[in-house]
């Protein structure tokens, strides 16, 4: 008996969970966007809105709707729920600012690491020339800027993933800690209340 005759393909396997998740999958309503417009307005953000913008869109949107989930929840007391919605405005304020700025210096620096020859001035130094050409592609045309410009935000998006990494605990939460205080703090000075947040 063959290897093949032995495996069961996934989509052979049926349960409760996944036969309900199918059945509201079928149910989901398709369309086609037709509207010239709409298209072109779509297109345009996922070639031309670079990684920082997008950053700044997703920390608006938040900043408009955390705080507010945060304010209704009545689960907690009235002393939680504003240190929650500090803490909230806190980790997106710093989170926002952090990851915009890596985002755009990253880019920045794969643009200057990753030039074309005719980019480069013919009296440029070998190792700055070297360094100029660190992040250069080689596969794809040098002399489509479109195709360029999306390969610099790419990896550019990429490399400041990996250094996200580590801001994380060495910029977020330290400043996250010290803007959560200092709300609470004013807070709590505007209430009239006895500021206890740093003991």
């Amino acid at each position: 008996m063959s290897l093949g005759e032995n495996m069961v393909s996934v989509s052979c396997i049926k349960n409760p969970i996944t036969t309900k998740l199918q059945k509201f999958y079928n149910k989901i309503p398709s369309a086609t966007i037709a509207k010239d417009s709409i298209v072109n307005s779509v297109a345009h953000i996922g070639q031309k809105w670079t990684s920082p913008q997008q950053r700044v869109i997703m920390g608006a949107t938040a900043i408009i709707t955390q705080p507010f989930i945060d304010a209704h929840n009545n689960k907690v007391n009235e002393e939680t729920r504003r240190a929650s919605i500090a803490r909230t405005i806190a980790k997106i304020i710093v989170g926002t600012t952090t990851g915009f700025f890596v985002r755009y210096l990253c880019i920045k620096g794969i643009n200057y690491t990753s030039k074309t020859l005719h980019e480069i001035p013919k009296h440029t130094k070998p190792l700055a020339k070297k360094l100029q050409t660190l992040f250069t592609p080689k596969e794809i045309n040098l002399d489509n800027k479109e195709a360029m410009a999306q390969y610099r935000n790419a990896m550019g998006t990429f490399l400041s993933l990996g250094i996200m990494l580590f801001t994380n605990f060495l910029v977020d939460a330290p400043w996250t800690k010290k803007l959560t205080n200092f709300l609470i703090n004013t807070d709590k000075r505007m209430r009239g209340e006895t500021n206890n947040a740093n003991s």
